[in-house]
């Protein structure tokens, strides 16, 4: 069994963005616009906020799950790849985080 990937989920948004709004929740998301969508993405940013300060892991690993979905769904609607945010990440990590957060108040 491989393991399931965040490109994995960015596929199966993809697709279903493609399907009827009346068969799919992310179809009907993104037909709504990107507006609804971010409102979205913040409640379940919130929602994890709330299970992270209460200890409450099982919670928080289901609401973790739903920003990382909400999160691939804004991106969709906005056109932005899983791999544009990927290689920010990574040039970030190419040097320590306190040096990276520095040059970005110059």
């Amino acid at each position: 069994m491989s393991e399931f990937t965040l490109s994995d989920l960015e596929k199966i948004v993809d697709t279903r963005s493609k399907a009827s709004p009346e068969e799919s929740w992310t179809a009907k998301l993104v037909a709504a616009g990107q507006a609804k969508a971010a409102k979205k993405l913040g409640e379940e940013a919130i929602e994890a906020v709330m299970a992270a300060v209460t200890d409450d892991r099982e919670n928080l690993a289901y609401e973790a799950a739903d920003v990382l979905y909400h999160l691939l769904v804004v991106l969709k609607i906005a056109g932005v790849p899983l791999q544009d945010v990927m290689a920010e990440l990574e040039r970030r990590t190419a040097q320590s985080g306190l040096r990276e957060k520095a040059s970005r108040q110059s």
